[in-house]
């Protein structure tokens, strides 16, 4: 069931036009706004994230950081309501930590739709 719902999230037009618009550095007007992002990713992100850090934890244990970075970023996001939150630390720590959202060569899909996810969520924010 998992993977089914990985395969429906790489498989979702909205997703990955926004993954290919981010990607090509595009000022599109179909660019999302963050809270547009927020609200269709950061479930996604609720559910994936816990598993990715268990699963892969052991042998990426950078990931436990973005594990701790996320959940500060969807905690402060969700208490700023509305209002765009400060989030500039949260995602400057996310990017270093993570090589720009590089996907490691020896993991699963989940961990990558992560990723792809926080890359979409983080360049919505930089607009």
């Amino acid at each position: 069931m998992f993977l089914t719902q990985i395969k429906y999230l790489l498989a979702d037009p909205y997703y990955n036009e926004s993954i290919k618009t981010q990607k090509e550095g595009s000022q599109m007007s179909n660019q999302h706004t963050f809270n547009e992002v927020k609200e269709a990713i950061f479930p996604t992100l609720a559910q994936y994230v816990p598993i990715v850090a268990r699963v892969h934890g052991e042998n990426h244990p950078e990931f436990h950081e973005v594990h701790k970075l996320v959940d500060a970023t969807m905690a402060k996001a969700d208490a700023a309501g509305s209002e765009k939150p400060d989030l500039n630390e949260e995602f400057s720590q996310l990017r270093k930590i993570s090589d720009d959202y590089t996907v490691p060569a020896d993991v699963c899909e989940s961990y990558e739709a992560v990723y792809k996810m926080l890359a979409e969520v983080d360049a919505a924010y930089q607009n």
